[in-house]
């Protein structure tokens, strides 16, 4: 009743949120991308997406079609994989930024071990810009992490705007520089973030470096500053600054997957996995909650 590959074409729009993008990453013409989508839309009965001029948006019908279009080619690429007798082997050196440690990325690699049992994948999690240097050292096979608005490298798997966070009784004094709740170098929000003050000509100072997320949390929690951060990735306990407080704006920051330039000997495991980051992509777009790690 389903056809994967308009599956495949939902699933991308879905994560992108244009036509054209999807329509890039797929290789396709955008006229075939609406035209997959449209059979689909046919096929359920259903409108997926509703979409003018400026935006593209899932129906409530198209968020439950996400959940159903995983699974079903989830079992499609398994039957395909068993029938076929491709096995994936050896060592996959897999790097993910800190920004997704309160994601359900881990859902994803769990899937993919289950599916791929004879890889042996090695993750390592790190500043967006720290994972850039080890895969250009050949240290790393494959990346997920942020890239600067001018980077053109890599394939997007979705793409946000920064935003001010911090606690919900944090007050910011005019008078006083900013608190900053900061990655170390070379942290990429870190480096949008001071560009962006410096732009505006205010004033800051570092309340708090850690290379860690959690670490940042707390201090963010415990109302030592502010912190720039993905909207869509807020974690639990922290809110956005309100306008007033006359914060600068920060731009957008794009989600990628990079491979190595070199080709190795992981590569069809680098690819299946890019391949299952990008069809679950949704998943990395809200924080998990405590009740869906469970």
């Amino acid at each position: 009743m389903y056809d994967p590959s308009h599956l495949r074409t939902f699933l991308t729009v879905a994560q992108t949120l244009s036509f054209t993008r999807a329509a890039r990453r797929l290789g396709l013409r955008q006229s075939t991308v609406s035209q997959h989508v449209r059979k689909l839309e046919d096929a359920t009965g259903r409108p997926l997406f509703t979409r003018d001029t400026h935006s593209v948006e899932l129906t409530e019908d198209g968020e439950a079609m996400l959940g159903f279009a995983r699974r079903i080619l989830q079992v499609h690429e398994q039957a395909t994989a068993f029938f076929t007798g491709t096995r994936l082997r050896g060592r996959l050196r897999f790097g993910a930024s800190e920004d997704f440690v309160l994601t359900r990325l881990p859902e994803i690699l769990e899937r993919f071990r289950h599916d791929h049992p004879e890889v042996d994948l090695e993750l390592t999690v790190e500043l967006s810009g720290t994972l850039h240097e080890h895969l250009a050292a050949g240290k790393l096979d494959l990346v997920l992490a942020k890239r600067r608005p001018e980077d053109r490298r890599g394939e997007l798997v979705w793409h946000d705007r920064l935003v001010w966070i911090g606690a919900e009784t944090l007050r910011l004094d005019p008078a006083r520089p900013v608190p900053l709740i900061v990655y170390p170098p070379p942290g990429i929000t870190r480096a949008l973030a001071l560009e962006a003050l410096q732009r505006q000509g205010r004033p800051w100072r570092v309340a708090c470096t850690s290379g860690s997320l959690n670490g940042l949390i707390a201090a963010a929690r415990a109302g030592l500053g502010v912190m720039a951060h993905s909207r869509g990735l807020i974690p639990p306990g922290l809110v956005r600054v309100p306008d007033r407080a006359g914060l600068p704006e920060l731009g957008r920051v794009d989600f990628v997957l990079l491979a190595g330039e070199r080709r190795t000997a992981a590569q069809e495991a680098a690819d299946a996995l890019a391949a299952a980051i990008l069809a679950g992509g949704d998943r990395l777009h809200a924080v998990r909650t405590p009740a869906a790690g469970r």
